[in-house]
């Protein structure tokens, strides 16, 4: 069933053309992601096909029946309070409880943070989705829902998009969401659009996803752009031999072939978007052997407050590649502001090394005057832009047009990529990232990854990308209640391996500590015995039954940490109260015997 058509769609912003000609069919069952560079217009585009934009061209038509939920990047909430804008109903706190909000419905919302408050708006739209089961003509549109969301969430969102039986339209830069959920992606290149459909799974079908397919496709075409642009240069060089042969020569040619020359020598190709490396180590100092030690480092929010981490104990390496993962809440930024020294710990102590050139780029970014030009903001207020400032923005592709735009006109993750520029242009020795993948490209993603494999100095992550986290870090250092500032060797991948292996496993049960086992009264006879006995017997089968659920529940807890504590308390209880009451059943089983003889 069709839900969603769109014909002819296009975007412009000043001076600056984003798509064109856009058509996309979308049906149920459909999952499709906007990918394409920021800037490209995804968001844009998103809301076009939400209905929250006018369109400057084209139509977009609903099926009949059709409903469009949209979770927007700008979201304004209703009410007063997190119960009033995402409804007091069992769902509703459910949801919330997914999304790390358990217990806050009554939280007011000119209380939340950003990241709260967005994670409050995708509540809002799950529950108005519905469940998943009764989805079949709601289209789910989501503006990157991943934002501010810790790695549970994450993937309880990819299993319940996975599972939602409309149509989902999505822009996302998590890979691990775009190749578990996708099946379509709709790219933005340079004013044009492609669609990239996977094929269909089962017999003669390669079910892979999307995303997959996308990157097959662009990889493809921008190998037969760069054989053109080959062939290309050939004809002209051969052209301009010709051409340069004199007046005479050239007289006895046609003149097609001389407007063919021509053409051919002023034609522009059709290469890759970015073409090249994009080379950010330039000019880092080196580092000494101490970099930055922690020892014994805490903090809290107050004397009554709870810790949020104690006994840190860290030497960063000058190779250093650290992540710190947790859950929203835990401490991760309150750490990495720590370390950065930007936050006095409540006890332990920082030791910085006297070469370190530190460099943050973090959730809140540098302000950046919406009237000042991106070459201006490289420059710095002290001097002019220079061909240097030039040479250097076109490494992180902001061609001469971008260079000139007012900051104001970029897109979020333009801006995004352009406080990385500023990041780097203090040429930092250690690094310190928080949530570095919110906002920008995927593009942006892979050199980044690719720039932090090589290079020189420390590097520490906070990330709740999956796939960032797997490809950069070789530790992660863990935040929770059970471990708070536990080294974990191996990255995340190791980490993740262990906690999959510990929640798969049943909890070892608590033995009780020795004692006298308890007798039963002399007094008592063979008929109060055989009672008791009885008794006891359906009192260890409905332990044993109690237990063996329990462990079910674990086994399908998947990686809800919350939920896994809960349950695996639970369970240790169980298992000691079951060896109690063996023990009961035991010493008056005993007595019954002796009785009996």
């Amino acid at each position: 069933m069709i839900l969603l058509d769109a014909v002819d769609l296009s975007a412009a912003r000043p001076g600056r053309p984003l798509f064109s000609g856009c058509s996309v069919t979308v049906s149920t069952g459909d999952r499709l992601a906007i990918v394409g560079l920021n800037g490209s217009g995804k968001s844009t585009l998103l809301r076009q096909l939400a209905g929250l934009s006018d369109l400057e061209t084209g139509v977009v038509r609903r099926g009949r029946g059709a409903r469009v939920v949209v979770l927007d990047q700008d979201a304004v909430l209703p009410g007063v309070t997190v119960d009033d804008a995402v409804g007091p109903s069992w769902e509703a706190a459910a949801i919330l409880d997914r999304v790390g909000l358990g217990g806050r419905g009554g939280d007011r919302l000119d209380t939340l943070s950003g990241g709260e408050a967005k994670r409050v708006a995708l509540a809002r739209a799950l529950v108005e989705v519905g469940s998943p089961e009764d989805s079949d003509e709601v289209v789910f549109i989501l503006d990157e829902p991943t934002n501010h969301l810790d790695i549970d969430a994450i993937a309880w969102l990819e299993d319940r998009l996975a599972a939602h039986r409309g149509a989902v339209i999505l822009v996302t830069h998590d890979r691990h969401v775009l190749d578990r959920v996708t099946n379509r992606i709709l790219e933005l290149d340079r004013g044009k659009t492609y669609v990239h459909t996977a094929p269909p799974s089962g017999p003669g079908g390669s079910g892979q996803s999307g995303y997959a397919t996308y990157l097959e496709n662009k990889a493809e075409r921008e190998a037969q752009a760069e054989q053109a642009e080959s062939v290309r240069r050939n004809l002209a060089r051969t052209e301009l031999a010709w051409l340069r042969r004199g007046a005479p020569a050239r007289t006895s040619k046609p003149k097609a072939r001389i407007e063919a020359a021509t053409a051919l020598v002023n034609a522009r190709p059709e290469a890759a978007a970015r073409a090249g490396d994009l080379d950010l180590a330039f000019g880092t100092a080196r580092l000494g052997d101490t970099v930055i030690d922690l020892a014994g480092v805490g903090h809290r929010w107050g004397d009554d407050a709870p810790w949020l981490f104690r006994g840190v104990d860290l030497s960063l390496d000058p190779r250093e590649r650290l992540g710190i993962i947790g859950l929203n809440g835990a401490g991760k930024s309150t750490l990495l502001d720590v370390i950065a020294g930007r936050l006095a710990p409540t006890e332990g102590s920082v030791t910085r090394g006297v070469t370190v050139a530190l460099g943050v780029y973090d959730q809140r970014g540098r302000e950046l005057d919406p009237a000042m030009t991106v070459e201006q903001a490289v420059a710095g207020p002290h001097r002019r832009p220079d061909w240097e400032d030039a040479r250097f923005l076109e490494r992180f592709w902001f061609d001469a047009d971008a260079q000139r735009a007012p900051i104001g006109l970029l897109s979020g993750g333009e801006r995004r990529r352009l406080q990385l520029v500023l990041t780097l242009r203090a040429k930092p020795n250690v690094l310190l990232l928080d949530e570095p993948t919110n906002d920008l490209d995927l593009d942006t993603l892979r050199v980044l990854e690719d720039l932090l494999e090589d290079w020189p100095g420390a590097v520490v992550v906070v990330s709740h990308d999956r796939a960032f986290l797997e490809r950069t870090v070789a530790d992660v250092l863990v935040i929770d209640e059970h471990t708070p500032g536990r080294r974990v060797a191996g990255g995340f991948g190791g980490w993740l391996e262990r906690r999959r292996a510990a929640a798969a496993a049943p909890p070892k049960p608590s033995v009780p500590r020795p004692g006298p086992k308890p007798a039963a009264a002399p007094s008592a006879s063979r008929s109060v015995l055989s009672r008791q006995l009885r008794e006891l017997d359906k009192e260890i089968a409905a332990l044993t039954r109690r237990r063996d659920r329990l462990a079910d529940e674990l086994g399908a807890a998947g990686t809800d940490v919350d939920e896994i504590v809960r349950l695996g308390t639970e369970h240790e209880a169980v298992e000691a109260e079951l060896a109690a009451a063996e023990e009961r059943w035991l010493t008056v089983a005993e007595a019954l015997e002796s009785a009996s003889a």
